[in-house]
């Protein structure tokens, strides 16, 4: 007699409850800070995640496609374990949402991932960052790593739908709870060849109104966008490598009371770390921003913002730029290194500025600058234009901005600040010396270090 592979979506044996395995046991150790007990496999029953809304994707199979499985399409499992939550949780009141986790292991997304359900969790183990540059640009024979590692998925998904996830859904209310943690999504390769960072592929893109999602602990790498987030209210995105990407973070539409914290990202030349459009009350904390987007920190008509405590070290003019109309925001306690392109593939690329455009340039009213260390480390042979002072923070319009207390480290004459004619009601203290500072407003109020 035949077996029938497929299992029916009541039978629990269909679903792992990741509680009744090692997995689960593992799960709840790294989400609780416990250590996982030796004899996990014996006594998981009795574990944290005991509940009919977990999930293990490698036990999951879909019904009628048995040769499906999380490592030759973790995408269409997935979407079917979405469809399984909706089928369950049929009322309002009882939604509580689920969680899918991911073991460790190498898996193909073939199919996009579309999330249209409030409160889920999608949780890997380990990020599983991998430099692919270095390794298509040196010879890796030898290498004990030819992969990314830990919950790593590959992103195969078709151009017509580039996406790995897609998260959206009309109606109200908007999206909520939704949280993507500790996996890889890796983009494998770049066309033509792995320093084009261009693709099409995006890892996470939201693309409806939400609120409070969380992106965390989680490896972007080889994607030519691998973030990008629509209407935001509340999102966190923290403790996340991104890297080797064409874009990093892209908050677009609007948002407002997000956090970008603890994070290290680096995007491609052409490409920007962290771009955010129209928002308020961004919180920009303790982030590693380096090489090599054509800017790290871009804000277009944000408010109210905050960037403190970042390191940026960036290859090109225009390292933070602050555009159409930004207001009161606070840029303070961060380092910033101005220096030159040492990776043989990208050292003849700019991103089409000179060095008047400054390090920081800023359009907008009434913002604070103060208490940041700029380090200026270019040959005078590379300056551009050429015999030109570099510029580190242009004022270039607007009313009411204030720039104190900066330090600028440099070798090679610079102009520390410069306003230009339109900007109204500046200050300038202790920000360098006379000579370092010029205004060609009217109205500036400079107090140069003594």
């Amino acid at each position: 007699m035949e077996i029938d592979e497929t299992l029916d979506v009541k039978n629990t044996s269909r679903r792992m409850l990741v509680g009744a395995g090692a997995v689960g046991t593992l799960a709840a150790a790294l989400s609780l800070g416990m250590s996982p007990k030796a004899e996990a496999a014996q006594d998981a029953k009795a574990g944290n995640f005991n509940s009919p809304n977990t999930y293990d994707v490698t036990a999951w199979r879909i019904k009628g496609q048995p040769q499906v499985t999380a490592e030759s399409d973790i995408g269409a499992v997935i979407n079917d374990i979405i469809a399984d939550i909706k089928k369950r949780q049929t009322t309002p009141d009882t939604r509580p949402g689920a969680v899918v986790i991911i073991p460790p292991g190498d898996y193909d997304l073939r199919t996009q991932v579309v999330v249209d359900v409030d409160y889920l969790t999608i949780a890997g183990f380990g990020h599983g960052f991998f430099s692919r540059s270095i390794k298509d640009n040196v010879d890796p024979a030898g290498w004990l790593n030819l992969q990314p590692g830990g919950s790593h998925i590959r992103v195969l998904t078709p151009t017509s739908a580039q996406q790995a996830f897609l998260v959206r859904r009309g109606g109200s209310p908007r999206l909520s709870g939704i949280v993507f943690r500790d996996f890889c999504l890796d983009g494998v390769n770049f066309i033509p060849d792995g320093n084009s960072y261009r693709n099409g592929k995006t890892g996470i893109e939201v693309a409806s109104d939400n609120d409070s999602i969380h992106i965390t602990g989680m490896g972007f790498v080889y994607l030519e966008h691998a973030l990008i987030v629509r209407g935001a209210d509340a999102l966190r995105i923290h403790d996340n490598m991104i890297a080797e990407c064409g874009n990093c973070v892209e908050l677009t539409g609007a948002g407002q009371a997000t956090i970008v914290s603890d994070n290290l990202m680096g995007a491609g030349p052409e490409g920007v770390t962290l771009l955010a459009e129209n928002h308020e009350g961004l919180l920009v904390t303790g982030n590693n921003f380096f090489p090599r987007g054509r800017s790290l920190i871009e804000f277009n008509g944000c408010n109210r913002c905050s960037v403190s405590s970042n390191r940026f070290q960036g290859f090109y003019p225009g390292m933070m730029r602050l555009l159409n109309g930004c207001k009161e925001n606070l840029i303070t306690s961060n380092h910033f290194r101005r220096g030159t392109e040492g990776f043989p593939p990208f050292i003849n690329r700019t991103n089409g500025l000179d060095d008047l455009y400054g390090v920081l340039h800023t359009l907008g009213d009434n913002n604070l600058i103060s208490n940041n260390l700029f380090a200026y480390d270019v040959p005078p042979n590379k300056v551009v234009p050429a015999g030109a002072q570099p510029t580190i923070i242009l004022i270039a319009g607007g009313d009411g901005n204030v720039i104190a207390t900066n330090h600028v480290v440099s070798n090679v004459a610079t102009q520390h600040v410069v306003l230009d004619g339109s900007t109204t009601h500046s200050k300038v203290l202790d920000s360098g010396s006379a000579t370092t500072i010029t205004s060609y407003s009217p109205d500036t109020a400079i107090r140069p270090t003594p």
